[in-house]
C-alpha cells in the first residue's frame, strides 16, 4: 500500500492554476471594483439564464471564477495541484483537459436540471437566480478518478486520520449528501448538487472512455482479422506433398 504523496505540477494543472488566479485578480478584483466592470457575471453559472436564455457557455466559464474570499480559490487550487497533477500524468494532457472540464460542465448541467425541478415543484423562483461558481465540481470530478484509480492508497482524512482514497471519496460524497439534503437547494453558500454532480459526470465520462476503448480495441481487432488470407500451395510435389501448406 503507497501512501499519499504530492506529485509535482503538470503542465495543464499549472496553466489552470494561473489562468483562475488570473482572472480572481484582474477580472473580479481589479476591473470590477476599479471600473465597474460587472459584464464578467454572464460567465458565471446562473440556472434560469441556462435553461431558459441557452447561455449555454456558461456551463464551462463558471469553474474559472470564484468567490471573493482567497480561500475559495485557493483550497480549490490546492486540490486541483494534489489530484490532477497525479492523473494528469497517468492519462495525458489532453483527456485530462477534457475529463476535467466535462465533470465541471456535466456537474452544472445537474445542477440546472435539480434547480430547475426544484423550483418546478416548490414554486420558489429565486433559487433559479442563485449563481454558482468555482472549480469544485471538476475537482469532484477528479477526487472520484483518483479513488477509484488509486483505490488502495492511503490518505489522511482531515489532515489526520490515515485511511484509503476509495473511502475517502466514499466519505466525501456521503457527507455532500447529507449536506444537500439538511439545507436544501436554497439553503447554504454551497452548491452541494454541484458537486455531486461532478462525481456523477466523472463517472459517467470514465465509463464512456472505457466503453470507446473497448469498441476501439475490437474493431482493431477485427480490421485484422479481416485482412487475413488463407493461401493453399498444393501444387509443388516434394516429400511432404500429401500435406498442403499453409500461412496466414
Amino acid at each position: 500500500m503507497s501512501a499519499f504523496s504530492v506529485a509535482p505540477m503538470s503542465p495543464v494543472v499549472k496553466k489552470l492554476i494561473i489562468i483562475n488566479a488570473a482572472i480572481w485578480v484582474f477580472v473580479q478584483i481589479f476591473l470590477d471594483r476599479a471600473f465597474d466592470f460587472h459584464q464578467w457575471r454572464l460567465l458565471i453559472l446562473t440556472p434560469e439564464f441556462v435553461v431558459e436564455k441557452f447561455y449555454i457557455w456558461q456551463l464551462v466559464t463558471y469553474q474559472f471564477f470564484h468567490a471573493i474570499s482567497p480561500f475559495h480559490l485557493f483550497f480549490n487550487m490546492l486540490m486541483l495541484w494534489f489530484f490532477g497533477s497525479e492523473l494528469e500524468r497517468r492519462w495525458g494532457s489532453k483527456f485530462f483537459t477534457f475529463y476535467y472540464l466535462g465533470s465541471g460542465a456535466g456537474a452544472a448541467l445537474i445542477y440546472c436540471i435539480g434547480v430547475s425541478i426544484y423550483a418546478a415543484m416548490t414554486g420558489f423562483r429565486p433559487v433559479m437566480l442563485t449563481p454558482v461558481m468555482g472549480a469544485s465540481g471538476a475537482l469532484f470530478g477528479l477526487l472520484l478518478a483518483y479513488g477509484i484509480i488509486y483505490a488502495e492508497r492511503e490518505m489522511y482524512f482531515m489532515g489526520f486520520f490515515p485511511i484509503k482514497a476509495k473511502y475517502f471519496v466514499m466519505i466525501a460524497g456521503a457527507m455532500d449528501m447529507a449536506s444537500l439534503v439538511g439545507t436544501g437547494f436554497a439553503g447554504g453558500e454551497v452548491a452541494y448538487l454541484a458537486h455531486l454532480g461532478g462525481i456523477a459526470s466523472g463517472f459517467m465520462i470514465l465509463r464512456g472512455h472505457v466503453q470507446y476503448k473497448s469498441y476501439q480495441a475490437k474493431s482493431k481487432l477485427k480490421r485484422k482479422a479481416s485482412n487475413l488470407r488463407l493461401v493453399v500451395d498444393n501444387e509443388k510435389p516434394g516429400k511432404d506433398k500429401d500435406n498442403p501448406k499453409y500461412w496466414n
